[in-house]
């Protein structure tokens, strides 16, 4: 992975894990259902974000060499499944 993409994933996903654990105090203390939707809604929105900076660097590292070593085929195929995961949200 390249070094500035895992530390922004990193960054990211601490903190996520902050957001995680407010939005549990926050159902532990019967907070106002909307703000707790808020909150998820905005963790989701982060974590989409997770998802695309990983997928930057698969493309940019990974289907790239796969292009240049003439695995096209997987290349493709892998970018198909990931589409097609996406579109199930």
């Amino acid at each position: 992975m390249k070094k500035d993409i895992k530390k922004s994933v990193t960054r990211r996903l601490k903190i996520l894990e902050g957001q995680i654990r407010g939005i549990q105090k926050m159902v532990e203390e019967e907070k106002y259902c909307i703000d707790i939707i808020r909150q998820s809604l905005a963790t989701k929105a982060a974590l989409s974000s997770v998802e695309n900076l990983i997928l930057k660097n698969h493309l940019s590292t990974h289907i790239i060499e796969q292009m240049k070593s003439g695995r096209e085929s997987k290349a493709i195929k892998e970018i198909l499944e990931i589409y097609k995961l996406s579109n199930k949200k």
